[in-house]
Protein backbone atom coordinates (compact mmCIF):
# COMPACT_ATOMS: atom_id res chain seq x y z
CA UNK A 1 0.00 0.00 0.00
CA UNK A 2 2.88 2.21 0.73
CA UNK A 3 4.93 1.31 -2.62
CA UNK A 4 1.43 2.33 -4.31
CA UNK A 5 1.16 5.65 -2.81
CA UNK A 6 4.89 6.70 -3.33
CA UNK A 7 4.34 5.96 -7.11
CA UNK A 8 1.25 7.62 -7.31
CA UNK A 9 3.02 10.96 -5.68
CA UNK A 10 5.48 10.19 -8.37
CA UNK A 11 3.08 9.58 -11.06
CA UNK A 12 1.72 13.01 -10.05
CA UNK A 13 4.93 14.95 -10.13
CA UNK A 14 6.32 13.79 -13.31
CA UNK A 15 2.57 14.56 -14.47
CA UNK A 16 2.90 18.21 -13.07
CA UNK A 17 6.37 18.58 -15.03
CA UNK A 18 5.11 17.40 -18.24
CA UNK A 19 2.21 19.79 -18.14
CA UNK A 20 4.14 22.63 -16.83
CA UNK A 21 7.65 22.11 -18.09
CA UNK A 22 8.07 20.11 -20.57
CA UNK A 23 5.12 21.12 -23.05
CA UNK A 24 5.82 24.77 -22.77
CA UNK A 25 9.12 23.92 -23.84
CA UNK A 26 8.42 21.39 -26.73
CA UNK A 27 5.76 24.03 -27.81
CA UNK A 28 8.43 26.57 -27.70
CA UNK A 29 10.80 24.52 -30.17
CA UNK A 30 7.75 23.09 -32.25
CA UNK A 31 5.63 26.23 -33.14
CA UNK A 32 6.02 28.25 -36.26
CA UNK A 33 5.80 32.16 -34.63
CA UNK A 34 8.48 34.69 -34.37
CA UNK A 35 8.78 37.74 -32.58
CA UNK A 36 8.71 40.80 -34.86
CA UNK A 37 8.36 45.09 -34.35
CA UNK A 38 4.20 46.60 -33.93
CA UNK A 39 3.28 49.84 -34.16
CA UNK A 40 1.46 51.04 -31.01
CA UNK A 41 -0.28 54.16 -32.37
CA UNK A 42 -0.26 56.22 -35.87
CA UNK A 43 3.00 57.66 -37.05
CA UNK A 44 2.64 60.17 -39.71
CA UNK A 45 5.16 60.49 -43.00
CA UNK A 46 8.46 62.00 -41.74
CA UNK A 47 8.03 61.23 -38.33
CA UNK A 48 10.41 59.93 -35.77
CA UNK A 49 10.27 56.25 -34.84
CA UNK A 50 10.46 56.44 -31.15
CA UNK A 51 10.62 53.47 -28.21
CA UNK A 52 7.42 54.46 -27.33
CA UNK A 53 5.42 54.03 -30.37
CA UNK A 54 7.17 50.15 -30.60
CA UNK A 55 6.65 47.09 -28.97
CA UNK A 56 7.94 43.13 -30.19
CA UNK A 57 4.99 40.86 -30.08
CA UNK A 58 5.20 37.28 -31.34
CA UNK A 59 2.75 36.31 -33.77
CA UNK A 60 2.24 33.06 -36.21
CA UNK A 61 4.93 33.19 -39.04
CA UNK A 62 1.96 32.99 -41.78
CA UNK A 63 0.23 36.19 -40.86
CA UNK A 64 3.00 38.51 -41.10
CA UNK A 65 5.11 40.11 -44.46
CA UNK A 66 8.54 39.07 -46.02
CA UNK A 67 10.95 41.44 -44.59
CA UNK A 68 9.35 41.99 -41.25
CA UNK A 69 11.77 43.66 -38.46
CA UNK A 70 12.58 41.40 -35.44
CA UNK A 71 14.79 43.64 -33.69
CA UNK A 72 13.53 46.99 -32.51
CA UNK A 73 16.90 48.82 -32.48
CA UNK A 74 16.47 48.38 -36.27
CA UNK A 75 13.57 50.69 -36.06
CA UNK A 76 13.46 53.32 -33.31
CA UNK A 77 15.67 56.60 -34.60
CA UNK A 78 14.35 56.10 -38.09
CA UNK A 79 11.34 57.94 -39.58
CA UNK A 80 8.32 56.76 -41.41
CA UNK A 81 8.29 56.78 -45.17
CA UNK A 82 4.63 57.23 -45.44
CA UNK A 83 1.42 57.13 -43.24
CA UNK A 84 1.94 54.40 -41.07
CA UNK A 85 -0.97 52.75 -38.85
CA UNK A 86 -1.34 50.86 -35.23
CA UNK A 87 -0.95 47.58 -35.57
CA UNK A 88 1.19 47.89 -38.76
CA UNK A 89 4.75 45.79 -38.99
CA UNK A 90 7.83 47.10 -39.64
CA UNK A 91 9.62 46.17 -43.48
CA UNK A 92 12.77 48.63 -44.59
CA UNK A 93 10.33 49.66 -47.17
CA UNK A 94 8.12 51.60 -44.30
CA UNK A 95 11.34 53.33 -42.91
CA UNK A 96 14.01 55.59 -44.20
CA UNK A 97 17.00 56.94 -42.40
CA UNK A 98 16.55 60.94 -42.81
CA UNK A 99 12.75 63.07 -41.72
CA UNK A 100 10.94 63.96 -45.17
CA UNK A 101 9.04 67.13 -43.04
CA UNK A 102 8.88 70.13 -45.14
CA UNK A 103 11.36 71.72 -42.76
CA UNK A 104 13.69 68.79 -43.32
CA UNK A 105 13.58 69.18 -46.87
CA UNK A 106 14.23 73.11 -46.22
CA UNK A 107 17.35 72.65 -44.35
CA UNK A 108 18.89 70.99 -47.51
CA UNK A 109 18.53 73.38 -50.07
CA UNK A 110 21.65 74.61 -51.05
CA UNK A 111 21.44 77.22 -53.74
CA UNK A 112 20.90 74.99 -56.94
CA UNK A 113 17.72 73.73 -55.93
CA UNK A 114 14.56 75.92 -54.27
CA UNK A 115 11.71 75.61 -52.85
CA UNK A 116 8.34 77.15 -54.86
CA UNK A 117 5.14 76.41 -54.49
CA UNK A 118 1.97 76.27 -56.89
CA UNK A 119 -1.98 77.14 -56.47
CA UNK A 120 -4.28 74.17 -56.09
CA UNK A 121 -7.30 75.67 -58.69
CA UNK A 122 -9.45 72.38 -58.07
CA UNK A 123 -9.90 69.74 -56.40
CA UNK A 124 -9.09 67.35 -58.99
CA UNK A 125 -5.86 69.42 -60.11
CA UNK A 126 -4.13 68.54 -57.16
CA UNK A 127 -5.25 65.10 -56.70
CA UNK A 128 -8.40 65.42 -54.73
CA UNK A 129 -5.72 66.33 -51.77
CA UNK A 130 -4.16 62.95 -52.16
CA UNK A 131 -0.63 64.10 -52.11
CA UNK A 132 1.85 63.17 -49.31
CA UNK A 133 5.46 64.27 -48.83
CA UNK A 134 7.59 62.72 -51.14
CA UNK A 135 5.83 62.38 -53.98
CA UNK A 136 7.22 62.19 -57.03
CA UNK A 137 4.69 63.98 -59.61
CA UNK A 138 4.22 65.22 -63.30
CA UNK A 139 2.76 68.66 -63.82
CA UNK A 140 0.65 69.31 -66.88
CA UNK A 141 0.09 72.51 -67.92
CA UNK A 142 -3.58 73.73 -69.39
CA UNK A 143 -3.13 76.73 -71.71
CA UNK A 144 -5.99 79.07 -70.45
CA UNK A 145 -7.10 80.46 -73.45
CA UNK A 146 -6.97 77.13 -75.65
CA UNK A 147 -7.61 74.53 -72.93
CA UNK A 148 -4.83 71.97 -74.37
CA UNK A 149 -2.75 70.22 -72.13
CA UNK A 150 0.75 69.74 -72.41
CA UNK A 151 3.48 68.68 -70.24
CA UNK A 152 6.80 70.34 -70.00
CA UNK A 153 9.83 68.09 -70.38
CA UNK A 154 11.08 70.49 -67.76
CA UNK A 155 8.32 69.25 -65.03
CA UNK A 156 8.23 65.90 -65.56
CA UNK A 157 9.42 64.67 -62.49
CA UNK A 158 9.09 66.36 -59.19
CA UNK A 159 9.42 65.96 -55.57
CA UNK A 160 6.59 66.94 -53.46
CA UNK A 161 7.66 68.92 -50.37
CA UNK A 162 4.37 69.32 -48.70
CA UNK A 163 0.84 70.51 -49.79
CA UNK A 164 -0.66 73.47 -47.62
CA UNK A 165 -4.10 74.35 -46.45
CA UNK A 166 -5.29 78.26 -46.99
CA UNK A 167 -4.58 78.34 -43.19
CA UNK A 168 -1.40 77.57 -44.33
CA UNK A 169 -0.75 74.43 -42.35
CA UNK A 170 1.44 71.82 -43.93
CA UNK A 171 0.36 68.32 -44.93
CA UNK A 172 2.12 66.67 -42.06
CA UNK A 173 0.62 68.71 -39.65
CA UNK A 174 -3.13 68.89 -40.59
CA UNK A 175 -5.18 67.35 -38.03
CA UNK A 176 -8.36 65.46 -38.59
CA UNK A 177 -11.68 67.03 -38.22
CA UNK A 178 -14.34 66.01 -35.86
CA UNK A 179 -16.38 64.43 -39.03
CA UNK A 180 -13.16 62.65 -39.86
CA UNK A 181 -12.33 64.91 -42.72
CA UNK A 182 -9.25 66.91 -43.32
CA UNK A 183 -8.84 70.42 -45.10
CA UNK A 184 -8.09 69.99 -48.02
CA UNK A 185 -4.32 72.16 -49.25
CA UNK A 186 -4.62 74.55 -51.51
CA UNK A 187 -1.10 75.51 -52.61
CA UNK A 188 1.25 72.27 -53.61
CA UNK A 189 5.16 73.20 -52.97
CA UNK A 190 7.91 71.41 -54.86
CA UNK A 191 11.62 70.52 -54.88
CA UNK A 192 12.65 72.70 -58.40
CA UNK A 193 16.11 73.74 -59.77
CA UNK A 194 16.36 77.73 -61.07
CA UNK A 195 15.12 76.69 -64.48
CA UNK A 196 11.62 74.57 -63.03
CA UNK A 197 10.99 77.69 -60.74
CA UNK A 198 10.84 80.13 -63.78
CA UNK A 199 8.54 77.98 -65.91
CA UNK A 200 6.36 77.19 -62.40
CA UNK A 201 5.85 81.14 -61.70
CA UNK A 202 5.26 81.71 -65.05
CA UNK A 203 2.78 79.15 -65.85
CA UNK A 204 0.95 80.53 -62.51
CA UNK A 205 0.21 83.19 -63.95
CA UNK A 206 -1.35 82.31 -66.84
CA UNK A 207 -2.61 78.68 -66.88
CA UNK A 208 -4.14 76.06 -64.85
CA UNK A 209 -1.42 73.68 -63.41
CA UNK A 210 -2.33 69.65 -62.65
CA UNK A 211 -0.39 67.47 -60.73
CA UNK A 212 -0.34 63.52 -61.54
CA UNK A 213 1.06 61.10 -59.17
CA UNK A 214 3.88 59.17 -60.52
CA UNK A 215 5.44 57.53 -57.73
CA UNK A 216 5.27 56.91 -54.07
CA UNK A 217 7.21 54.52 -52.22
CA UNK A 218 10.65 54.29 -51.09
CA UNK A 219 13.08 56.81 -51.52
CA UNK A 220 16.05 54.88 -53.34
CA UNK A 221 13.25 54.51 -56.49
CA UNK A 222 11.85 57.64 -56.18
CA UNK A 223 15.43 59.06 -56.33
CA UNK A 224 15.92 57.70 -60.12
CA UNK A 225 12.58 59.40 -60.96
CA UNK A 226 14.70 62.65 -59.97
CA UNK A 227 17.70 61.24 -61.56
CA UNK A 228 16.04 60.80 -65.03
CA UNK A 229 14.74 64.83 -64.51
CA UNK A 230 18.51 65.83 -63.97
CA UNK A 231 19.50 64.26 -66.55
CA UNK A 232 17.40 66.17 -69.17
CA UNK A 233 18.70 69.09 -67.62
CA UNK A 234 22.12 67.89 -68.47
CA UNK A 235 21.70 66.68 -72.23
CA UNK A 236 19.94 69.91 -72.48
CA UNK A 237 23.19 72.01 -71.38
CA UNK A 238 25.73 69.84 -73.26
CA UNK A 239 23.37 70.11 -76.57
CA UNK A 240 23.16 73.80 -76.37
CA UNK A 241 26.84 74.17 -75.28
CA UNK A 242 27.65 71.97 -78.69
CA UNK A 243 25.82 73.64 -80.50
CA UNK A 244 26.93 76.90 -79.21
CA UNK A 245 30.88 76.01 -80.01
CA UNK A 246 29.73 74.90 -83.51
CA UNK A 247 28.18 77.89 -84.73
CA UNK A 248 31.14 80.12 -83.26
Amino acid sequence: MKNRTIIGIICIALAVVMTFVVAPIVTNITSDTTKIVRLTQDVKQGSPITEDVVEVVKVDKDSIPAGAIEDKSDVVGKYAASNLYTGDFFTKAKLTNNGNTAEDVFATLDGKHVAISVTVDSLAAGVSGKLQNGDIVTFLIVNNDTNKAVTPPELKYMKVITTTTSGGIDKDAVIKNEDGSYELPSTITVLANTQQAKLLAEYEGNAEIHAALVYRGDKSTADKFLSTQNSYFKNKTETTTEGGAANE
